[in-house]
């Protein structure tokens, strides 16, 4: 039986109400077929979450966060039911996708925060929370990691708004992040790159990167906003940097008399 003949009955085999020979056809592709069976266990997993009431506030940021999630991605689904039969494979393909990937990401991180508002206060030493904590923080960062690599600007300022979600980056997050501060095509994106590189000062190749991108910025905005920020972290080092700046010859006024404040403030 194919993947999406499967995926039919997926639902069913979850629930435990299918019965007979399509209940063993489904056990042995899950057997021999890795994807199904991942899609399988992460739903299984779910299933494990404890069923308890939420708090007002707690309640608000998810219904928050679900009704964003579903604005984003409610027309591509919509678009895949044309066909019963046919929507359930196509909306399953779609989750095999990169970006539908990264969209089943959010959901699940989505989940995750629920659940850690509810359970952030209580003291449980059960190995399987703490092994799922340890899951979704990874999926987080996976997530960010996703979105810092997409075509549309709204997607990777989405990802960068992603990674202020951890207090410490995975490197290759952290690596995405500098990447996307010096070469990103939108200043939208870079902007918000800056902001959140801004609360890991606290390692050197930051504060490195940004004194790069100082002389590799041809906007304005962008070059006031990186002298403001070494500035913000009294970064003495970074004099050089703002002196060979102000030396170029097209530097606009407005940046050559911020990066003369900017070395007055750090000698």
């Amino acid at each position: 039986m194919k993947c999406e003949e499967i995926a039919v009955l997926l639902p069913d085999y979850l629930r435990e109400v299918l019965q007979g020979d399509q209940k063993k056809v489904v056990e042995r592709h899950l057997e021999s077929c890795v994807e199904c069976s991942e899609v399988a266990g992460l739903w299984k997993q779910l299933a494990l979450i404890p069923d308890e009431q939420p708090s007002p506030a707690g309640r608000a940021r998810f219904d928050a966060m679900l009704q964003a999630y579903q604005a984003g991605q409610g027309s591509e689904v919509v678009t895949r039911r044309a066909d019963k039969g046919a929507s359930i494979w196509s909306v399953f393909q779609w989750l095999r996708s990169p970006v539908g990937a990264v969209a089943w990401s959010i959901a699940l991180v989505a989940l995750g925060t629920y659940m850690g508002l509810q359970l952030g206060s209580a003291k449980s030493n059960s190995q399987d929370l703490a092994a799922m904590h340890t899951e979704l923080t990874s999926m987080r960062q996976m997530v960010a990691l996703s979105m810092l690599q997409q075509q549309s600007a709204s997607q990777r300022l989405e990802g960068v708004t992603w990674t202020r979600r951890e207090e410490h980056l995975d490197p290759q997050v952290l690596s995405a992040l500098m990447h996307t501060l010096r070469y990103d095509q939108s200043v939208d994106v870079r902007l918000a790159a800056l902001d959140a590189l801004s609360r890991h000062a606290g390692q050197p190749q930051v504060k490195k990167t940004v004194v790069d991108a100082l002389q590799e910025q041809q906007s304005p905005l962008m070059q006031v906003a990186l002298i403001d920020q070494l500035v913000e972290w009294r970064d003495a080092e970074a004099a050089p940097g703002l002196k060979k700046l102000r030396q170029l010859p097209n530097l606009n006024p407005t940046v050559r008399q911020r990066a003369d404040w900017a070395i007055s403030k750090l000698n």
